[in-house]
């Protein structure tokens, strides 16, 4: 079994994952990698990434490199749970840029979002986090929401009444 993650576990990652890079891509960290490297976890089960473009390099090194580095990789984004926010990429927040490789972490909107759609302990955890050091903001937080509700059917496992709660319990408990 792989271990926990910290942050110079990550970090190392996304210097050896820059090394296998054949041309410009922004790779988008999302989770509990946004998390340990905000500063407000120390280590996470995995590394949860997406490649914009999509690069065939990046995707034959992640083996050899979960190995290596003995850490649990996931190709996953917000968007795979919930529809994709618009104006997301604008939003994402630059890590670095290693070699060819500008790293983001994933919209923090779209996390929060994602998160409180999931409902788990420590994904709510996460989003109060999120608001409480400024990178996520209730009003569009909410608006963000109501962007997205009229895509929410392409979403099969995702009630939309059953979301619009949890994200009202998560601003009520907020204010």
């Amino acid at each position: 079994m792989r271990g926990l993650a910290d942050a110079a576990r990550l970090r190392r990652f996304l210097k050896e994952l820059a090394r296998e890079a054949e041309a410009e891509v922004a790779v988008y960290l999302t989770g509990g990698a946004t998390a340990v490297l905000l500063g407000w976890r120390e280590s996470t089960i995995d590394a949860d990434i997406l490649f914009v473009p999509e690069q065939d390099s990046l995707y034959r090194a992640l083996p050899r490199l979960k190995q290596e580095l003995q850490l649990n990789v996931e190709i996953a984004s917000p968007a795979h749970f919930i529809p994709e926010l618009p104006g997301w990429r604008e939003r994402s927040l630059f890590i670095e840029r290693v070699g060819s490789v500008s790293y983001y972490h994933y919209d923090p909107y779209a996390q929060a979002l994602a998160k409180i759609e999931r409902g788990h302990a420590k994904d709510l955890a996460d989003v109060a986090e999120l608001l409480a050091r400024g990178h996520v903001e209730a009003r569009r937080l909410r608006e963000l929401f109501e962007a997205i509700v009229p895509r929410l059917h392409r979403y099969p496992a995702v009630d939309p009444r059953s979301f619009k709660k949890r994200l009202d319990d998560v601003l009520h408990a907020r204010s």
